[in-house]
């Protein structure tokens, strides 16, 4: 027996030992596989045209999304592709797109309609999808006519654009319905020429009230059509998309990491989170910015407007120069004003999110129509096509700052996906008051934030110290209650004036001379009274030493990613200054080389003079 139990263990570690050596072997060999398989986009099977413009545009490599999405789109296959913000998905449809409808030697068919339909939730997603497509085909040189449409075009304009017909039309659902109820476009030559259908950000499409617009289109769409549908989340309105419109289709989701939670948002993004209570979060986003606790350049979520003038005014009295980004504004001005963050012209960014009160205004439109109200209190419109979460490209953006939690967990992966990007760095940081508990215990069980697990959380943010919190409460206090509803209600007015003559006025200026753009700034002053000047520095005796060492490590970091102040507007007012009136910068006075020569007479009159002058200064 002794020698039976001497014998039974040396037996059984050896082939477990062995098994987890050959699974290891198998693991590295799959890695090493998996690395062969990355593929340029010459064994993707695209165009040369297109393989040219892209390393013109300074693209080598496809993102992994790519890899996989461009060969099924080829062979005509239904794709649901569904991976983070910022990983490519955009080229991943429009690269086999362009390619499909590149004109060949046996010549290409007379179409009624277009042949390839892209449906986005926001005018902006639409406008920046439709730079890329005409950057890639001037690149290419190829003649191909990509048209975009939106809803609040005139009907002229609309048919002008509709003439043709185009080859792609990039556009959002309420649009095509208004085309085919205005009888713009006919069923049954969409139904003839339609061969591709692109769904951009489709979780975002049911969500924010396109469904209706959908259904309609539905019943037109060919079964020999192509679907694609890009998604950065999973939803039942994604899975409703699927059924509704696609037909068995490949789901595809980011094949470079494992686990499906970690796709929602990238590894390059830290999160972190505030406590606070809801009347301190302006206290708290004040020590951020103004201990320069976080990178620039900074984007900062509200969720209704007047929230946003708020933060806006109270930035104002500290020095803080901001722009706002909401619904309200012209198209025209919103455009310039994504224009002008993107090129660093200014570092902070306001922008509203206003998702659920537009949800909020929809369900309850017939009791506002209803109601008997003066029309001086009616609020202007807010435009239903503009969404800042919605896909829209902000460039370079550092951190992203939730001054007010979403109202949902697939709203707080939107607004993060802002930043990190391409997947470079980024950073996010939530003020959390304990009404907002719920919503983000929702979003930390969609991330898969658990007590015992050290990955994926997001994390207290622990550079900024209760101390340093507290040694400007007085003045964040004082400054919070000057900052009145009226004031906001005519800060509010006087930027919408100031950006519908900007947009309206201007807009034939600005097209004969592009450059005066960059006269018009979006971060002006909208308070009445200067800011004190004892505001806008923050004592060094307020300070303790680990808040000093976390600015300094903020700013070291700032310094190493070549983060500096764009010359873009410095270099404008130094032009300002040399243009200058001519005939004022001559002088009467004699030059100064005959003074020191030792000159008499009027020499010496003129330095007697100069002497009586400085000391009257004096």
């Amino acid at each position: 027996m002794a020698k039976k139990n001497k014998q039974k263990p040396p037996q059984d570690p050896k082939p477990n030992q062995e098994e987890e050596e050959q699974k290891q072997h198998e693991k590295d060999k799959e890695e090493e596989a998996e690395e062969q398989e990355e593929k340029s986009f010459e064994e993707l099977g695209l165009d040369h045209r297109l393989i040219r413009a892209l390393l013109k545009k300074g693209v080598d490599k496809p993102f992994p999304i790519q890899r996989v999405a461009i060969p099924l789109v080829l062979q005509g296959k239904d794709v649901v592709a569904q991976a983070r913000t910022g990983t490519g998905k955009t080229f991943a449809y429009l690269l086999p797109l362009l390619h499909k409808l590149f004109p060949s030697d046996s010549g290409s068919k007379a179409r009624l309609a277009p042949a390839g339909f892209i449906l986005v939730p926001s005018r902006e997603l639409c406008q920046q999808v439709y730079k890329e497509a005409v950057s890639l085909i001037e690149l290419c040189r190829v003649q191909l006519k990509i048209v975009q449409l939106t809803s609040g075009m005139p009907t002229s304009d609309l048919r002008a654009a509709l003439a043709g017909p185009p080859d792609v039309l990039v556009t959002t659902p309420k649009c095509i319905r208004d085309c085919l109820s205005a009888g713009l476009l006919q069923l049954t030559s969409i139904s003839e020429s339609l061969e591709t259908l692109v769904l951009d950000e489709a979780d975002l499409l049911l969500q924010f009230g396109f469904g209706d617009d959908l259904k309609a289109l539905t019943p037109v769409i060919p079964r020999r059509c192509q679907c694609l549908l890009m998604s950065a989340t999973s939803s039942p309105d994604v899975d409703q998309l699927k059924k509704l419109i696609l037909h068995n289709p490949f789901v595809l989701t980011l094949s470079e990491v494992e686990d499906v939670k970690d796709e929602v948002i990238s590894k390059n993004v830290q999160q972190f989170w505030i406590s606070c209570s809801a009347s301190d979060k302006l206290l708290y986003i004040l020590a951020l910015l103004k201990l320069e606790l976080v990178l620039k350049k900074v984007l900062i979520f509200t969720n209704t407007i007047d929230a946003g003038f708020r933060l806006k005014l109270f930035f104002e009295k500290f020095g803080i120069k901001s722009a706002i980004l909401n619904a309200e504004l012209p198209h025209n001005s919103r455009i310039h004003i994504l224009e002008e963050f993107n090129a660093g012209l200014f570092d902070y960014l306001i922008a509203t999110d206003d998702s659920q009160t537009k949800e909020k205004e929809q369900a309850n439109g017939d009791k506002h129509v209803a109601s008997r109200k003066s029309r001086k209190h009616l609020k202007p419109k807010l435009d239903s096509e503009f969404g800042v979460v919605r896909g829209i490209d902000f460039k370079n953006v550092h951190t992203v700052i939730n001054f007010d939690m979403p109202s949902s967990a697939s709203g707080y992966v939107h607004r993060i996906g802002r930043t990190g990007r391409a997947y470079s760095a980024g950073a996010s940081v939530s003020l959390v008051s304990p009404d907002e508990m719920e919503i983000f215990d929702e979003i930390k069980s969609l991330l898969g934030d658990e007590e015992n697990d050290d990955t994926n959380i997001i994390a207290p943010f622990l550079l900024l110290t209760k101390d340093a919190v507290e040694s400007l409460r007085y003045r964040a206090e004082d400054v919070a209650r000057s900052v009145t509803r009226i004031a906001v209600r005519e800060s509010r007015a006087q930027d919408l004036r100031n950006e519908i003559l900007n947009s309206e006025k201007l807009k034939a200026h600005f097209e004969v001379n592009p450059r005066d753009l960059d006269l018009l700034k979006h971060d002006k002053v909208l308070s009445k009274d200067p800011p004190a000047p004892h505001l806008r520095d923050v004592p060094d005796y307020l300070l303790d030493q680990k808040t000093r060492d976390a600015s300094k490590m903020v700013k070291l970091a700032r310094a190493a990613m070549g983060d500096n102040k764009s010359a873009r507007r410095q270099g404008s007012k130094r032009k300002f200054r040399k243009s200058r009136d001519p005939l004022k910068t001559f002088s009467a006075e004699a030059p100064k080389r005959g003074r020191k020569d030792g000159m008499k007479g009027e020499g010496k009159g003129t330095d007697f003079t100069h002497h009586r002058k400085k000391q009257k200064s004096v």
